[in-house]
Protein backbone atom coordinates (compact mmCIF):
# COMPACT_ATOMS: atom_id res chain seq x y z
CA UNK A 1 0.00 0.00 0.00
CA UNK A 2 1.13 3.55 -0.87
CA UNK A 3 2.59 4.94 1.86
CA UNK A 4 1.22 8.37 1.75
CA UNK A 5 -2.12 7.27 1.19
CA UNK A 6 -4.52 9.12 4.18
CA UNK A 7 -6.30 6.74 6.64
CA UNK A 8 -10.15 5.28 5.78
CA UNK A 9 -11.33 4.00 2.31
CA UNK A 10 -10.63 7.16 -0.15
CA UNK A 11 -12.65 6.61 -3.19
CA UNK A 12 -10.43 5.47 -6.35
CA UNK A 13 -11.04 6.56 -9.80
CA UNK A 14 -9.48 4.70 -12.62
CA UNK A 15 -8.03 6.10 -15.30
CA UNK A 16 -5.88 4.43 -18.52
CA UNK A 17 -2.78 6.21 -20.47
CA UNK A 18 -1.28 4.61 -24.13
CA UNK A 19 2.56 4.61 -23.68
CA UNK A 20 4.37 2.97 -26.49
CA UNK A 21 1.53 0.65 -27.23
CA UNK A 22 0.93 -0.60 -23.83
CA UNK A 23 -1.92 0.11 -21.42
CA UNK A 24 -0.79 1.46 -18.08
CA UNK A 25 -3.45 1.45 -15.48
CA UNK A 26 -3.01 3.56 -12.68
CA UNK A 27 -5.73 4.85 -9.85
CA UNK A 28 -5.83 8.24 -8.24
CA UNK A 29 -6.37 8.45 -4.67
CA UNK A 30 -8.09 11.12 -2.93
CA UNK A 31 -4.86 12.64 -2.22
CA UNK A 32 -3.86 12.71 -5.98
CA UNK A 33 -6.74 14.44 -6.76
CA UNK A 34 -6.99 16.60 -4.49
CA UNK A 35 -2.96 17.81 -5.55
CA UNK A 36 -4.27 18.18 -9.51
CA UNK A 37 -7.40 20.00 -7.97
CA UNK A 38 -4.48 22.37 -6.22
CA UNK A 39 -2.13 22.44 -8.79
CA UNK A 40 -4.77 23.05 -11.46
CA UNK A 41 -5.67 26.62 -9.78
CA UNK A 42 -2.47 27.64 -8.64
CA UNK A 43 0.61 25.97 -10.49
CA UNK A 44 2.96 27.68 -9.13
CA UNK A 45 2.97 26.73 -5.65
CA UNK A 46 5.21 25.91 -3.87
CA UNK A 47 5.93 21.78 -2.73
CA UNK A 48 5.79 22.96 0.67
CA UNK A 49 2.85 24.83 0.43
CA UNK A 50 1.14 21.92 -1.49
CA UNK A 51 2.15 19.23 0.61
CA UNK A 52 0.61 21.24 3.83
CA UNK A 53 -2.43 21.73 1.63
CA UNK A 54 -2.82 18.18 0.90
CA UNK A 55 -1.75 17.07 3.98
CA UNK A 56 1.41 15.29 3.39
CA UNK A 57 5.24 16.28 4.29
CA UNK A 58 7.40 17.79 1.22
CA UNK A 59 9.03 14.66 -0.38
CA UNK A 60 6.03 12.14 -0.54
CA UNK A 61 4.29 15.16 -1.91
CA UNK A 62 6.82 15.73 -4.89
CA UNK A 63 7.29 11.96 -5.59
CA UNK A 64 3.10 12.09 -6.18
CA UNK A 65 3.93 14.94 -8.38
CA UNK A 66 6.49 13.63 -10.38
CA UNK A 67 4.99 10.55 -10.77
CA UNK A 68 1.95 12.10 -12.01
CA UNK A 69 3.71 14.36 -14.53
CA UNK A 70 5.87 11.31 -15.62
CA UNK A 71 2.36 8.90 -15.92
CA UNK A 72 1.42 12.14 -18.09
CA UNK A 73 -1.84 12.35 -15.97
CA UNK A 74 0.40 16.14 -15.82
CA UNK A 75 1.08 17.11 -18.90
CA UNK A 76 2.94 20.31 -18.50
CA UNK A 77 2.66 24.49 -17.20
CA UNK A 78 1.78 27.30 -18.59
CA UNK A 79 1.26 30.82 -18.03
CA UNK A 80 -2.12 32.31 -18.61
CA UNK A 81 -1.41 35.23 -20.62
CA UNK A 82 -4.10 38.50 -21.04
CA UNK A 83 -4.36 38.34 -25.01
CA UNK A 84 -5.78 42.35 -25.06
CA UNK A 85 -1.69 42.66 -24.04
CA UNK A 86 -1.14 40.32 -26.75
CA UNK A 87 -2.78 41.95 -29.61
CA UNK A 88 -4.75 38.89 -29.72
CA UNK A 89 -8.39 40.30 -28.19
CA UNK A 90 -10.35 38.87 -30.85
CA UNK A 91 -11.60 36.06 -30.26
CA UNK A 92 -12.86 33.60 -33.16
CA UNK A 93 -14.72 30.67 -34.01
CA UNK A 94 -14.90 29.12 -37.43
CA UNK A 95 -16.64 25.97 -38.92
CA UNK A 96 -14.45 24.71 -41.47
CA UNK A 97 -16.21 22.08 -44.24
CA UNK A 98 -14.15 19.93 -46.45
CA UNK A 99 -14.87 18.83 -50.23
CA UNK A 100 -14.02 16.03 -49.46
CA UNK A 101 -13.98 13.17 -46.14
CA UNK A 102 -10.56 11.46 -47.70
CA UNK A 103 -7.98 10.53 -45.20
CA UNK A 104 -5.00 11.93 -47.35
CA UNK A 105 -7.40 14.87 -47.09
CA UNK A 106 -8.18 15.10 -43.25
CA UNK A 107 -4.17 14.70 -43.29
CA UNK A 108 -2.93 17.63 -44.99
CA UNK A 109 -5.73 19.80 -43.11
CA UNK A 110 -4.51 18.63 -39.78
CA UNK A 111 -0.57 19.51 -41.23
CA UNK A 112 -1.53 22.85 -42.44
CA UNK A 113 -3.05 24.08 -39.79
CA UNK A 114 -0.72 22.98 -37.03
CA UNK A 115 1.62 25.38 -38.36
CA UNK A 116 -0.82 28.47 -37.65
CA UNK A 117 0.13 30.70 -34.50
CA UNK A 118 -3.47 32.55 -34.18
CA UNK A 119 -4.88 29.42 -34.31
CA UNK A 120 -5.25 28.16 -30.62
CA UNK A 121 -7.30 25.25 -30.89
CA UNK A 122 -8.88 22.55 -33.99
CA UNK A 123 -10.94 19.76 -33.76
CA UNK A 124 -12.50 17.25 -35.80
CA UNK A 125 -15.88 16.91 -34.70
CA UNK A 126 -18.98 14.97 -36.13
CA UNK A 127 -22.07 16.94 -37.35
CA UNK A 128 -22.81 19.75 -40.56
CA UNK A 129 -19.04 20.39 -40.31
CA UNK A 130 -15.46 19.04 -40.52
CA UNK A 131 -13.72 21.24 -38.42
CA UNK A 132 -13.82 23.86 -35.71
CA UNK A 133 -11.21 26.26 -34.93
CA UNK A 134 -10.38 28.54 -32.28
CA UNK A 135 -8.37 31.74 -33.24
CA UNK A 136 -7.18 34.54 -31.67
CA UNK A 137 -6.19 37.89 -33.80
CA UNK A 138 -6.27 41.68 -33.31
CA UNK A 139 -9.02 43.01 -35.01
CA UNK A 140 -11.15 42.08 -38.33
CA UNK A 141 -9.06 43.32 -40.77
CA UNK A 142 -6.75 40.72 -38.95
CA UNK A 143 -9.11 37.99 -39.33
CA UNK A 144 -10.57 39.17 -42.75
CA UNK A 145 -6.58 38.36 -43.65
CA UNK A 146 -6.75 35.22 -41.56
CA UNK A 147 -9.79 33.92 -42.87
CA UNK A 148 -9.54 34.90 -46.97
CA UNK A 149 -5.92 34.21 -47.37
CA UNK A 150 -5.07 31.64 -45.21
CA UNK A 151 -7.98 28.96 -43.79
CA UNK A 152 -9.70 29.24 -47.12
CA UNK A 153 -6.68 28.35 -49.24
CA UNK A 154 -5.91 25.36 -46.85
CA UNK A 155 -5.88 21.65 -48.49
CA UNK A 156 -9.30 20.18 -49.21
CA UNK A 157 -11.43 23.72 -47.40
CA UNK A 158 -15.01 23.69 -49.18
CA UNK A 159 -16.33 26.67 -47.22
CA UNK A 160 -16.56 28.01 -43.46
CA UNK A 161 -18.97 29.84 -40.98
CA UNK A 162 -17.64 32.33 -38.79
CA UNK A 163 -18.60 33.39 -34.96
CA UNK A 164 -16.89 36.45 -33.59
CA UNK A 165 -17.09 36.19 -29.78
CA UNK A 166 -18.28 39.84 -28.33
CA UNK A 167 -18.08 38.95 -25.04
CA UNK A 168 -16.54 36.30 -23.32
CA UNK A 169 -18.24 34.51 -20.60
CA UNK A 170 -16.29 31.84 -19.25
CA UNK A 171 -12.57 30.37 -20.63
CA UNK A 172 -10.83 27.75 -18.40
CA UNK A 173 -8.43 24.74 -19.12
CA UNK A 174 -9.74 23.48 -15.57
CA UNK A 175 -10.82 19.52 -15.64
CA UNK A 176 -13.51 19.07 -13.26
CA UNK A 177 -11.92 16.50 -10.45
CA UNK A 178 -14.16 14.23 -8.57
CA UNK A 179 -13.81 14.33 -5.16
Amino acid sequence: MDSCRSQGSPRIVDFRIMRNRKEVTRQLDRIDRNILRILQEQGRISYVDLADKVGLSTTPCMERVKRLEREGVIQGYSARLNPEFLEAGLLVFVEISLETKSPGIFDEFRQAVISLPNVQECHLVSGNFDYLIKARISEMASYRKLLGDILLRMPGVRESKSYIVMEEVKETMNLPIAE
